[in-house]
Protein backbone atom coordinates (compact mmCIF):
# COMPACT_ATOMS: atom_id res chain seq x y z
CA UNK A 1 0.00 0.00 0.00
CA UNK A 2 1.22 3.29 -0.86
CA UNK A 3 2.19 6.08 1.86
CA UNK A 4 -0.33 8.09 0.59
CA UNK A 5 -3.08 5.82 1.47
CA UNK A 6 -1.84 5.40 4.69
CA UNK A 7 -1.76 8.76 5.74
CA UNK A 8 -5.54 9.46 4.02
CA UNK A 9 -6.84 6.52 6.66
CA UNK A 10 -5.18 8.16 9.26
CA UNK A 11 -5.88 11.45 8.50
CA UNK A 12 -9.82 10.60 8.20
CA UNK A 13 -9.77 8.79 11.53
CA UNK A 14 -8.34 11.61 12.92
CA UNK A 15 -10.72 14.26 11.24
CA UNK A 16 -13.06 11.95 12.47
CA UNK A 17 -12.36 12.36 16.00
CA UNK A 18 -11.42 16.08 16.39
CA UNK A 19 -14.95 16.95 15.22
CA UNK A 20 -16.95 13.94 16.41
CA UNK A 21 -15.17 14.30 19.95
CA UNK A 22 -17.24 17.21 20.97
CA UNK A 23 -20.65 15.33 20.48
CA UNK A 24 -19.36 12.65 22.87
CA UNK A 25 -20.80 13.04 26.75
CA UNK A 26 -19.12 10.95 29.57
CA UNK A 27 -21.31 11.55 33.00
CA UNK A 28 -23.48 14.21 31.55
CA UNK A 29 -20.88 15.91 29.86
CA UNK A 30 -18.31 16.66 26.73
CA UNK A 31 -15.74 14.44 26.36
CA UNK A 32 -13.30 17.50 26.18
CA UNK A 33 -14.33 20.83 26.94
CA UNK A 34 -13.09 23.80 28.58
CA UNK A 35 -16.23 26.01 29.92
CA UNK A 36 -15.65 29.19 30.27
CA UNK A 37 -18.42 30.62 32.21
CA UNK A 38 -17.59 28.30 35.02
CA UNK A 39 -13.79 28.03 34.79
CA UNK A 40 -13.80 23.98 34.56
CA UNK A 41 -12.45 21.75 32.12
CA UNK A 42 -13.89 18.06 31.39
CA UNK A 43 -11.77 15.40 30.43
CA UNK A 44 -13.00 12.14 29.66
CA UNK A 45 -15.63 12.58 32.76
CA UNK A 46 -13.45 14.42 35.17
CA UNK A 47 -14.31 17.73 35.88
CA UNK A 48 -10.86 19.69 37.07
CA UNK A 49 -11.39 23.33 38.64
CA UNK A 50 -9.49 25.93 38.18
CA UNK A 51 -7.98 25.88 41.50
CA UNK A 52 -7.00 22.58 40.56
CA UNK A 53 -5.19 24.09 37.54
CA UNK A 54 -1.95 22.66 38.42
CA UNK A 55 -2.89 18.88 37.22
CA UNK A 56 -3.03 20.53 33.78
CA UNK A 57 0.10 21.99 34.45
CA UNK A 58 1.39 18.72 34.42
CA UNK A 59 -0.35 16.93 31.63
CA UNK A 60 1.00 20.00 29.62
CA UNK A 61 4.58 19.57 30.60
CA UNK A 62 4.25 15.91 29.68
CA UNK A 63 2.79 16.57 26.18
CA UNK A 64 5.49 19.10 25.60
CA UNK A 65 8.17 16.58 26.06
CA UNK A 66 6.29 13.93 24.52
CA UNK A 67 5.92 16.48 21.20
CA UNK A 68 9.95 16.93 21.83
CA UNK A 69 10.21 12.80 22.12
CA UNK A 70 8.67 12.34 19.07
CA UNK A 71 10.52 15.05 17.48
CA UNK A 72 13.84 13.53 18.47
CA UNK A 73 12.81 9.88 17.29
CA UNK A 74 10.78 10.23 14.88
CA UNK A 75 11.13 13.99 12.95
CA UNK A 76 8.57 15.62 11.70
CA UNK A 77 6.12 12.53 11.21
CA UNK A 78 3.68 14.86 13.11
CA UNK A 79 3.74 17.39 10.53
CA UNK A 80 3.28 15.27 7.59
CA UNK A 81 0.87 12.44 9.12
CA UNK A 82 -1.13 14.36 12.13
CA UNK A 83 -0.76 17.55 12.20
CA UNK A 84 -4.68 19.10 11.29
CA UNK A 85 -3.26 21.69 9.65
CA UNK A 86 -2.07 19.28 7.04
CA UNK A 87 -4.60 17.32 7.53
CA UNK A 88 -7.34 19.86 5.77
CA UNK A 89 -4.47 20.98 3.05
CA UNK A 90 -4.69 17.16 2.05
CA UNK A 91 -8.74 17.66 2.85
CA UNK A 92 -8.64 20.30 -0.14
CA UNK A 93 -6.17 19.46 -2.81
CA UNK A 94 -8.53 20.61 -5.12
CA UNK A 95 -7.52 24.48 -4.34
CA UNK A 96 -3.94 23.64 -5.65
CA UNK A 97 -5.22 23.05 -8.77
CA UNK A 98 -7.49 26.22 -9.02
CA UNK A 99 -5.29 28.37 -10.64
CA UNK A 100 -5.46 26.25 -13.96
CA UNK A 101 -9.18 26.73 -14.13
CA UNK A 102 -11.34 28.95 -15.09
CA UNK A 103 -13.62 31.18 -12.73
CA UNK A 104 -16.44 29.24 -12.60
CA UNK A 105 -14.32 26.63 -10.82
CA UNK A 106 -12.31 28.89 -9.06
CA UNK A 107 -16.03 30.07 -7.51
CA UNK A 108 -16.98 26.51 -6.22
CA UNK A 109 -13.73 25.48 -5.15
CA UNK A 110 -13.34 29.26 -2.71
CA UNK A 111 -17.23 28.77 -1.84
CA UNK A 112 -16.38 24.99 -0.98
CA UNK A 113 -13.39 26.01 0.82
CA UNK A 114 -14.88 28.24 2.83
CA UNK A 115 -17.71 25.63 3.79
CA UNK A 116 -14.94 23.94 4.96
CA UNK A 117 -13.64 26.89 7.20
CA UNK A 118 -17.59 27.32 8.41
CA UNK A 119 -17.08 23.52 9.71
CA UNK A 120 -13.66 23.83 11.00
CA UNK A 121 -14.28 27.07 12.73
CA UNK A 122 -17.27 25.65 14.61
CA UNK A 123 -15.30 22.55 15.61
CA UNK A 124 -13.08 24.99 17.05
CA UNK A 125 -15.95 26.35 19.40
CA UNK A 126 -17.33 22.78 20.58
CA UNK A 127 -14.76 22.43 22.34
CA UNK A 128 -15.31 25.74 24.35
CA UNK A 129 -19.34 25.21 23.85
CA UNK A 130 -20.72 22.22 23.78
CA UNK A 131 -22.57 21.71 20.02
CA UNK A 132 -25.94 20.43 22.24
CA UNK A 133 -26.08 23.80 22.93
CA UNK A 134 -24.19 25.43 20.24
CA UNK A 135 -26.11 24.18 17.53
CA UNK A 136 -29.87 24.50 18.94
CA UNK A 137 -29.25 27.92 20.08
CA UNK A 138 -27.93 28.74 16.15
CA UNK A 139 -31.03 27.63 14.84
CA UNK A 140 -33.05 29.24 17.27
CA UNK A 141 -30.90 32.77 16.46
CA UNK A 142 -29.77 32.71 20.15
CA UNK A 143 -25.91 32.49 19.39
CA UNK A 144 -24.94 35.59 21.05
CA UNK A 145 -22.99 38.15 19.50
CA UNK A 146 -19.98 37.04 21.36
CA UNK A 147 -20.10 33.77 19.97
CA UNK A 148 -20.71 34.73 16.34
CA UNK A 149 -17.51 36.96 16.74
CA UNK A 150 -15.54 34.33 17.68
CA UNK A 151 -16.73 32.29 14.83
CA UNK A 152 -16.78 34.60 12.32
CA UNK A 153 -13.17 35.80 12.95
CA UNK A 154 -12.38 32.02 13.10
CA UNK A 155 -13.38 31.41 9.79
CA UNK A 156 -11.99 34.14 8.36
CA UNK A 157 -8.69 32.94 9.16
CA UNK A 158 -9.05 29.59 8.60
CA UNK A 159 -10.10 30.40 5.29
CA UNK A 160 -7.67 32.15 4.63
CA UNK A 161 -5.01 29.48 5.49
CA UNK A 162 -6.28 27.10 3.31
CA UNK A 163 -7.22 28.69 0.25
CA UNK A 164 -4.13 30.97 0.11
CA UNK A 165 -1.11 30.09 2.62
CA UNK A 166 -1.69 26.23 2.39
CA UNK A 167 1.49 23.99 3.00
CA UNK A 168 3.93 27.80 3.22
CA UNK A 169 2.16 27.74 6.41
CA UNK A 170 4.96 24.96 7.48
CA UNK A 171 7.77 25.95 5.85
CA UNK A 172 7.30 29.72 6.70
CA UNK A 173 5.29 30.62 9.46
CA UNK A 174 4.79 27.31 12.21
CA UNK A 175 6.98 27.40 15.01
CA UNK A 176 7.33 23.89 15.60
CA UNK A 177 9.29 24.26 11.86
CA UNK A 178 11.29 26.27 13.21
CA UNK A 179 12.18 24.86 16.65
CA UNK A 180 12.87 21.27 15.11
CA UNK A 181 16.76 21.67 14.25
CA UNK A 182 17.33 21.91 18.03
CA UNK A 183 15.18 18.64 18.93
CA UNK A 184 16.74 16.72 15.42
CA UNK A 185 19.87 14.72 16.65
CA UNK A 186 22.10 12.56 14.07
CA UNK A 187 19.69 9.59 14.71
CA UNK A 188 16.78 10.93 14.20
CA UNK A 189 14.60 9.76 11.70
CA UNK A 190 14.66 11.86 8.07
CA UNK A 191 13.61 11.16 4.56
CA UNK A 192 16.52 10.87 2.67
CA UNK A 193 17.83 9.91 -0.92
CA UNK A 194 19.64 6.65 -0.33
CA UNK A 195 23.35 7.50 -0.26
CA UNK A 196 24.48 4.34 -1.81
CA UNK A 197 22.19 4.82 -4.83
CA UNK A 198 22.28 7.95 -6.10
CA UNK A 199 24.04 7.46 -9.43
CA UNK A 200 20.37 6.03 -10.29
CA UNK A 201 18.34 8.63 -10.23
CA UNK A 202 17.12 9.91 -13.56
CA UNK A 203 16.51 13.13 -12.56
CA UNK A 204 12.98 12.79 -13.75
CA UNK A 205 12.32 15.85 -10.61
CA UNK A 206 8.91 13.89 -9.63
CA UNK A 207 9.70 13.80 -5.80
CA UNK A 208 10.37 17.75 -6.51
CA UNK A 209 7.01 18.39 -8.15
CA UNK A 210 4.72 16.36 -5.37
CA UNK A 211 6.56 17.54 -2.68
CA UNK A 212 4.14 20.31 -0.75
CA UNK A 213 6.91 22.20 0.52
CA UNK A 214 8.93 22.46 -2.67
CA UNK A 215 11.64 20.69 -1.52
CA UNK A 216 13.76 18.89 -3.59
CA UNK A 217 14.94 15.50 -1.22
CA UNK A 218 17.98 15.17 -3.64
CA UNK A 219 19.98 17.55 -1.78
CA UNK A 220 19.61 17.14 2.00
CA UNK A 221 17.68 17.43 4.93
CA UNK A 222 15.72 20.68 4.74
CA UNK A 223 14.05 22.60 7.60
CA UNK A 224 10.64 22.80 5.18
CA UNK A 225 10.41 18.45 4.78
CA UNK A 226 6.94 17.09 6.75
CA UNK A 227 8.25 13.91 6.32
CA UNK A 228 4.60 13.16 4.57
CA UNK A 229 6.30 10.39 2.37
CA UNK A 230 4.73 12.16 -1.08
CA UNK A 231 8.58 11.94 -2.47
CA UNK A 232 8.71 8.28 -1.89
CA UNK A 233 5.44 7.48 -3.40
CA UNK A 234 6.45 9.45 -6.17
CA UNK A 235 9.53 7.93 -6.68
CA UNK A 236 8.56 4.03 -6.19
CA UNK A 237 6.26 4.86 -9.70
CA UNK A 238 8.69 6.13 -11.64
CA UNK A 239 11.45 2.95 -10.97
CA UNK A 240 9.17 0.34 -10.64
CA UNK A 241 8.82 0.94 -14.06
CA UNK A 242 12.61 -0.10 -14.22
CA UNK A 243 11.68 -2.79 -11.95
CA UNK A 244 13.80 -1.33 -8.98
CA UNK A 245 12.44 0.17 -5.93
CA UNK A 246 12.47 3.48 -4.94
CA UNK A 247 15.48 5.48 -4.12
CA UNK A 248 13.96 8.13 -1.43
CA UNK A 249 13.08 6.42 1.80
CA UNK A 250 12.56 6.80 5.51
CA UNK A 251 15.59 6.14 7.53
CA UNK A 252 17.07 7.07 11.04
CA UNK A 253 20.23 9.03 10.36
CA UNK A 254 22.14 9.58 7.29
CA UNK A 255 22.12 6.37 5.03
CA UNK A 256 20.04 4.44 7.55
CA UNK A 257 23.52 4.39 10.28
CA UNK A 258 21.47 5.80 13.45
CA UNK A 259 20.34 4.11 16.70
CA UNK A 260 17.00 4.24 17.76
CA UNK A 261 17.91 3.19 21.01
CA UNK A 262 20.61 5.99 22.09
CA UNK A 263 21.27 8.11 24.83
CA UNK A 264 19.09 10.96 24.17
CA UNK A 265 16.05 8.71 23.66
CA UNK A 266 16.02 7.32 27.10
CA UNK A 267 17.12 10.87 29.01
CA UNK A 268 13.78 12.74 27.18
CA UNK A 269 11.84 9.42 27.28
CA UNK A 270 12.50 9.10 30.83
CA UNK A 271 10.96 12.90 31.59
CA UNK A 272 8.35 11.86 29.37
CA UNK A 273 7.77 8.96 31.41
CA UNK A 274 8.00 10.07 34.67
CA UNK A 275 5.44 13.38 34.17
CA UNK A 276 3.16 10.69 33.24
CA UNK A 277 3.31 8.55 36.02
CA UNK A 278 3.20 12.04 38.19
CA UNK A 279 -0.05 12.98 36.40
CA UNK A 280 -1.68 9.88 36.87
CA UNK A 281 -0.92 9.89 40.34
CA UNK A 282 -2.61 13.43 40.67
CA UNK A 283 -5.79 11.99 38.27
CA UNK A 284 -6.21 9.00 40.86
CA UNK A 285 -5.33 10.49 44.07
CA UNK A 286 -7.41 13.49 43.28
CA UNK A 287 -10.77 13.52 45.95
CA UNK A 288 -12.68 16.12 43.69
CA UNK A 289 -13.56 17.85 47.53
CA UNK A 290 -11.85 21.38 48.20
CA UNK A 291 -12.08 21.65 52.11
CA UNK A 292 -11.54 25.02 54.49
CA UNK A 293 -11.56 25.13 57.77
CA UNK A 294 -12.67 28.79 58.87
CA UNK A 295 -12.72 30.76 61.38
CA UNK A 296 -15.76 31.71 62.99
CA UNK A 297 -17.77 34.76 63.81
CA UNK A 298 -18.33 33.82 67.48
CA UNK A 299 -15.19 33.70 69.74
CA UNK A 300 -13.97 30.68 71.93
CA UNK A 301 -15.53 31.14 75.02
CA UNK A 302 -16.76 28.86 78.42
CA UNK A 303 -20.44 28.73 79.10
CA UNK A 304 -22.12 28.96 82.38
CA UNK A 305 -22.12 25.29 82.94
CA UNK A 306 -18.34 24.98 82.77
CA UNK A 307 -17.87 23.82 78.85
CA UNK A 308 -15.10 24.95 76.60
CA UNK A 309 -17.01 26.01 72.62
CA UNK A 310 -14.69 26.78 69.94
CA UNK A 311 -16.42 27.25 66.84
CA UNK A 312 -15.73 26.82 63.02
CA UNK A 313 -17.15 27.12 59.75
CA UNK A 314 -16.76 24.37 56.98
CA UNK A 315 -16.07 25.80 53.64
CA UNK A 316 -16.72 22.71 50.95
CA UNK A 317 -16.57 22.87 47.39
CA UNK A 318 -18.32 19.51 46.00
CA UNK A 319 -15.56 19.11 42.08
CA UNK A 320 -16.90 16.03 41.36
CA UNK A 321 -19.80 14.77 38.83
CA UNK A 322 -21.78 13.53 40.95
CA UNK A 323 -23.41 14.47 44.80
CA UNK A 324 -21.29 13.50 48.54
CA UNK A 325 -22.70 12.52 51.62
CA UNK A 326 -20.04 13.62 54.12
CA UNK A 327 -19.88 12.87 57.10
CA UNK A 328 -17.61 14.95 59.81
CA UNK A 329 -15.39 13.24 62.00
CA UNK A 330 -13.27 15.73 64.79
CA UNK A 331 -10.28 14.28 66.39
CA UNK A 332 -12.15 13.08 69.48
CA UNK A 333 -9.05 14.52 72.37
CA UNK A 334 -11.10 14.47 75.20
CA UNK A 335 -13.67 12.08 75.96
CA UNK A 336 -16.29 14.99 76.65
CA UNK A 337 -15.77 16.00 73.23
CA UNK A 338 -19.11 16.63 71.80
CA UNK A 339 -20.12 18.37 68.00
CA UNK A 340 -22.67 20.09 66.55
CA UNK A 341 -22.86 18.12 63.29
CA UNK A 342 -23.57 14.16 63.46
CA UNK A 343 -25.77 14.11 60.54
CA UNK A 344 -23.84 13.58 57.52
CA UNK A 345 -23.47 16.40 55.10
CA UNK A 346 -25.23 16.40 51.31
CA UNK A 347 -23.61 18.38 48.90
CA UNK A 348 -24.91 18.58 45.43
CA UNK A 349 -21.94 17.89 42.00
CA UNK A 350 -20.33 21.49 41.07
CA UNK A 351 -22.29 23.19 44.76
CA UNK A 352 -20.35 25.03 47.14
CA UNK A 353 -21.22 25.75 50.82
CA UNK A 354 -20.80 26.64 54.79
CA UNK A 355 -21.58 24.70 57.41
CA UNK A 356 -21.03 26.07 61.12
CA UNK A 357 -19.32 23.60 63.19
CA UNK A 358 -19.30 23.69 67.17
CA UNK A 359 -16.82 21.64 69.31
CA UNK A 360 -17.29 21.50 73.39
CA UNK A 361 -15.24 19.85 75.65
CA UNK A 362 -15.33 19.98 79.76
CA UNK A 363 -13.38 22.69 81.26
CA UNK A 364 -10.68 20.92 83.46
CA UNK A 365 -7.38 21.98 85.31
CA UNK A 366 -5.12 20.43 82.60
CA UNK A 367 -7.04 21.46 79.15
CA UNK A 368 -4.82 22.95 77.02
CA UNK A 369 -4.93 24.70 73.42
CA UNK A 370 -3.89 22.30 70.89
CA UNK A 371 -4.11 21.90 66.95
CA UNK A 372 -7.02 19.47 66.35
CA UNK A 373 -8.02 17.20 62.97
CA UNK A 374 -11.24 17.25 61.40
CA UNK A 375 -11.77 14.45 58.71
CA UNK A 376 -14.59 14.34 56.42
CA UNK A 377 -15.17 11.08 54.58
CA UNK A 378 -17.56 9.65 51.89
CA UNK A 379 -16.75 5.81 52.12
CA UNK A 380 -19.13 5.19 49.28
CA UNK A 381 -16.50 7.33 47.17
CA UNK A 382 -13.63 6.59 48.65
CA UNK A 383 -12.92 10.19 49.94
CA UNK A 384 -11.39 11.58 53.04
CA UNK A 385 -10.37 14.85 53.96
CA UNK A 386 -8.31 15.73 56.90
CA UNK A 387 -7.79 18.97 57.45
CA UNK A 388 -5.98 20.55 60.97
CA UNK A 389 -7.71 23.63 63.46
CA UNK A 390 -6.98 25.31 66.41
CA UNK A 391 -8.74 24.58 69.16
CA UNK A 392 -8.45 27.74 71.77
CA UNK A 393 -8.88 27.97 75.67
CA UNK A 394 -9.99 31.38 76.58
CA UNK A 395 -7.67 33.57 78.58
CA UNK A 396 -9.99 32.54 81.87
CA UNK A 397 -9.10 29.15 82.19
Amino acid sequence: MKMRSWRWIIEIIQAIIIIGLPFVKIKGESALRFDIPSLRLHVFGCTIWMQEFFIVLVATIFFTLLIVFITLVFGRIWCGWLCPQTVIVDFTSFVDRANKKGFMYKLMVFSLTLLISIVVAASLIWYFISPYEFIPNLINGNLGATTWGFWIVLTIIVFLNYAFLRHRWCASVCPYAKLQGVMFDKDTLIIELDPKRTDECIDCQSCVRVCPTGVDIRKGLNAACINCAECIDACNRVMTRFNKTGLIHYAFGTGGEGKVFRQNFFVVGGFVVLFFVFYVYLMLTRTGLDVAVLPHSMEPRITKDERVINAYVLSLKNMRNDSLDLNVIVERFDDTLVQSITEPIHLESGKMDRFPLFVRVNKTADLKSKKIKITLTDKSKDIQVTKEANFVIPDEI
